[in-house]
């Protein structure tokens, strides 16, 4: 029997509950399929059970568990895709379930390095190696992500309850739009943070937790920008740190400027729909300081 970390129970209570049920059962499942032993407490991901486990042979793993969906089941093709010496090893997968047993990595993320720029600049790094790898056949659309954005913007956006905040989001969508035809074939991680970069062993740091799709690199700098946002508001000027940041991005990557820009603009819609749906009737604080910085 595994205690389920009340994290995971919070994020999945109510929209994964036969899922959460049967992770005792899933568990048991797969260590006995793998011929693994649990090592340790079970940990959490925003979406996934974490489990230590030790392989027969004694290498240490981690067995992952999580809701199979758009976003998980290419997750294991896409790290089996990119450079080994960039991302975390995948040992075992099962696509039918998007479990997977991965190579064990150190408790310590670039979220944890003192320097933020020093961490942006070695995440603008990972992304101008991942993004250069073409993506596999399998891998969802970014055209077909963002095409979902537009279609479902024009519902959404009268919610907000400020009228500046409408025009904006509707001049991102038109953005969106321009970029639709053109929406690129790179393999792109989607959420490619300080907390997925982790330390390892055979290198100092190694990517992990891809939701992938094939797209556009510009898709790719907006994480950066809200991340670590202490470190930021720390400089004494925000909006001069989220352009330094962006610029860091660009100037490491060679990612063009436009496409970046319009991307972002993307990812800002994309919160903004979500967040909307889920009530919301503002732009959260800092998506509105990364469109104040970048667009205004």
């Amino acid at each position: 029997m595994i205690e389920i970390p009340a994290k995971l129970i919070r994020n999945h209570g109510e929209k994964s509950a036969e899922w959460l049920a049967g992770l005792p059962g899933a568990v048991a499942e797969y260590v006995d399929r793998w011929q693994l032993t649990v090592d340790g407490e079970p940990l959490s991901g925003e979406a996934s059970l974490i489990l230590p486990v030790v392989r027969r042979d004694g290498r240490q793993a981690m067995l992952k568990l999580q809701p199979f969906n758009d976003e998980s089941e290419g997750e294991a093709l896409a790290l089996r895709t990119w450079n080994r010496d960039d991302v975390v090893e995948v040992l075992e997968d099962d696509y039918a379930t998007s479990t997977l047993l991965l190579e064990r990595l150190e408790p310590r993320t670039l979220d944890d390095l003192p320097d933020h720029v020093d961490a942006t600049r070695i995440l603008a790094e990972f992304l101008a190696r991942l993004s250069a790898v073409p993506a596999p056949p399998g891998i969802r659309r970014l055209e077909d992500v963002a095409g979902a954005m537009v279609d479902d913007a024009p519902g959404l956006i009268p919610l907000l309850s400020d009228p500046a905040e409408r025009r904006l989001v509707r001049r991102f969508v038109a953005q969106v739009e321009e970029l639709l035809p053109d929406s690129g074939d790179r393999l792109l991680h989607w959420d490619l943070h300080y907390y997925n970069v982790m330390a390892a062993q055979r290198q100092p740091w190694l990517v992990i937790d891809p939701k992938p799709l094939a797209g556009d690199p510009g898709f790719e700098v907006f994480p950066v920008l809200w991340n670590r946002w202490d470190d930021l508001v720390a400089t004494g000027d925000l909006r001069r740190a989220i352009r330094d940041r962006f610029d860091l991005m660009l100037e490491v990557t060679g990612i063009d400027r436009d496409r970046a820009l319009g991307w972002t603009a993307g990812r800002i819609l994309q919160n903004v729909l979500w967040f909307t749906a889920d009530g919301a009737t503002r732009i959260e604080l800092e998506l509105a300081a990364v469109a104040d910085a970048l667009f205004s």
